[in-house]
């Protein structure tokens, strides 16, 4: 598992798609292959995974292949602002210092959007802040290394109030036919090889940051840790297969929904061994949860409840229901008071 494989806020898959908008291509296009709609990317509560937003990232380069994607990931780059990272951001704006803001940002940086993951230096006579970027898939390096560097730029012109211009400035990406871009956007001229960094003085940590406020900073601490913890307790592949299963059905074959999760079938299985969980195992626990709410509309029989938890044949539900419950789908509803048709078996 790479390091920026954690699921992440819908809020940086929607900021892209609108990118992409504003470049000529559809929302649909953007997502296609995704397993995401249009009306996820409006649910501020919605998480994706890694794999969703780079097929995001791969569908908008390859629409534009003109276009320098290196150019493009600093363009996208400059629209994500602290209120783009929710609770993390105004964490971060009410930090004390530029240092106490690395350092909180780095603590929680699974509620960020980030493929190349920082690491703070200091032990140098110039602090640097190293983004690792040698798990980030080569087809869409470029554009990603650009797009967190130029957000990391724009986070900290804005929130300490002041203009970064860093000492060395390093891309891991091809070297443009035209710089004027990169240096528009960060301020100098990047050296482009096989790193990706930020080198800056020290005393750029030490600057105050102008919207600080430590009873803020704690209140917004305390949200971070508890949405860290439901996101880490919430989001595991297994999680993400049951989610997925609901929506489309659990009569979906499990190649449909490594699909729809934007990864292999190989792959899905290799992670859920890893989580120790059984595919089937997740498809019995989803239809037993939806067959006990389908049996409570008294309208639906046993043949039409079968069918909508992609069973072959009824015979196949009758017999798993008595595993799960030790009797008849009839017997179930006259238990929970639901059973009062004809048609209910």
């Amino acid at each position: 598992m790479s390091g920026w494989d954690f699921p992440r806020g819908v809020a940086s898959t929607a900021l892209l798609a609108g990118f992409a908008e504003e470049l000529g291509q559809s929302t649909g296009d953007v997502l296609a292959g995704t397993g995401l709609d249009a009306a996820m990317l409006r649910d501020p509560q919605a998480l994706v995974a890694a794999e969703q937003e780079l097929a995001v990232v791969r569908n908008l380069v390859q629409s534009r292949p003109g276009r320098d994607p290196g150019v493009l990931g600093l363009e996208a780059g400059t629209r994500y602002h602290a209120t783009s990272y929710g609770i993390w951001g105004y964490a971060v704006t009410s930090c004390a210092t530029v240092h106490e803001a690395v350092e909180l940002a780095l603590r929680y940086i699974e509620l960020t959007y980030v493929f190349c993951l920082p690491e703070l230096r200091t032990g140098g006579p110039l602090a640097e802040l190293r983004c690792r970027d040698d798990e980030v898939p080569a087809d869409v390096r470029a554009f990603l290394v650009a797009r967190d560097i130029a957000a990391i730029v724009t986070l900290v012109r804005e929130q300490a109030g002041a203009d970064l211009r860093p000492t060395v400035l390093s891309l891991r990406a091809p070297e443009p036919v035209d710089p004027q871009p990169y240096r528009a956007i960060l301020g100098v001229d990047p050296e482009f090889g096989s790193s990706t960094g930020i080198t800056f003085p020290h005393a750029v940590l030490e600057q105050p940051m102008p919207q600080a406020s430590e009873h803020t900073l704690a209140w917004c601490e305390r949200q971070c840790r508890q949405v860290l913890e439901g996101m880490r307790r919430d989001t595991g592949v297994a999680a993400r297969v049951r989610r997925t299963l609901a929506g489309i059905g659990p009569g979906a074959g499990m190649a449909e929904v490594a699909a729809a999760l934007s990864m292999t079938e190989r792959t899905l299985r290799r992670r859920l061994a890893a989580e120790g969980v059984r595919y089937r195992d997740l498809v019995d626990g989803v239809r037993r949860g939806r067959a006990e709410e389908l049996l409570a509309d008294e309208t639906l029989t046993v043949e039409q409840i079968s069918h909508r938890l992609g069973y072959s044949e009824p015979s196949s539900f009758l017999h798993a229901f008595a595993r799960w419950h030790g009797m008849p789908p009839r017997e179930f509803r006259l238990r929970t008071g639901s059973a009062h048709r004809t048609g209910a078996r």
